[in-house]
């Protein structure tokens, strides 16, 4: 059974988690959806896949962890088990195949003439402002606020698999719905179980009530970032107002499945 620190602070968070998803399932019918914002999200998206990490390491998912790899050869099986290492490598190859699926349902879709796209293209994607609010402030969380801040920006990376979740909803409706709903069921399929073993060790870590209640508000801060930071991803289909309901708990949360996760 989960903690009560624990189902606290998920309690706290799930209704930002649906407000994530309310911004994408919203979006699939809004009138805003053009064939021109959906190039726009899936750009967005292949670029979060290469360039955004948790902790804000600007080296990326790939670039950093390779170059740490290699840093940390020396070290296998005297200072680092092997199995951590191929841990770590699978989590890159996974990571990997995440922005492949989300490349390819972008280039099923780039206009005439568009080259594909590549890691290296990408870099130079102009970011837009609510991702970079996001990316700031998790950079800043894990310089101020230690372990706990970690913690924080580690459980509410993914947002609850939320864009994945709601992408899957669009199979079978063809073209490129069934290339997002085949790219975030794949998506889906490494991320939940990852992210459940995530949430539930958290129990394991030896943290006071005061350090439970300030990765609460810390992730209840990032959670409402998400929301904004989806909500620009994909046009802006939730107005400020609805977004603001949502915030004061005007919403069903998420139902976090805590017997799922122990099992994952």
């Amino acid at each position: 059974m989960p903690s009560p620190q624990l189902e606290e602070l998920v309690k706290a968070v799930a209704p930002l988690f649906a407000g994530e998803a309310e911004v994408m399932r919203t979006y699939w019918t809004s009138p805003v959806r053009t064939p021109e914002t959906d190039r726009l999200w899936l750009l967005r998206q292949s670029r979060k896949e290469v360039w955004d990490t948790p902790l804000g390491d600007q080296r990326g998912l790939y670039v950093g962890p390779v170059e740490d790899l290699l840093s940390d050869f020396s070290k296998i099986d005297t200072e680092i088990p092997r199995e951590e290492i191929l841990d770590r490598m699978e989590g890159i190859y996974e990571e990997f195949s995440h922005y492949c699926a989300f490349a390819d349902a972008y280039d099923s879709v780039r206009e005439a003439g568009e080259p594909r796209l590549s890691p290296a293209r990408l870099r130079e994607v102009q970011d837009w402002r609510e991702n970079l609010a996001i990316r700031d402030r998790r950079a800043y969380i894990k310089a101020i606020e230690g372990a706990v801040g970690e913690r924080a920006c580690f459980f509410t990376e993914g947002g609850y698999c939320t864009l994945f979740s709601e992408g899957m909803t669009l199979s079978g409706n063809g073209g490129v719905d069934d290339m997002i709903a085949r790219a975030c069921g794949l998506v889906y399929e490494d991320e939940f179980g990852h992210m459940c073993k995530g949430i539930v060790g958290l129990d394991t870590g030896d943290m006071s009530d005061a350090d439970w209640a300030r990765m609460t508000d810390l992730s209840v801060e990032l959670a409402t970032l998400r929301i904004h930071m989806r909500n620009g991803q994909f046009s802006y289909p939730l107005s400020a107002d609805r977004i603001s309901a949502i915030v004061a708990g005007d919403i069903t949360p998420v139902t976090f499945d805590f017997e799922k996760a122990q099992a994952a």
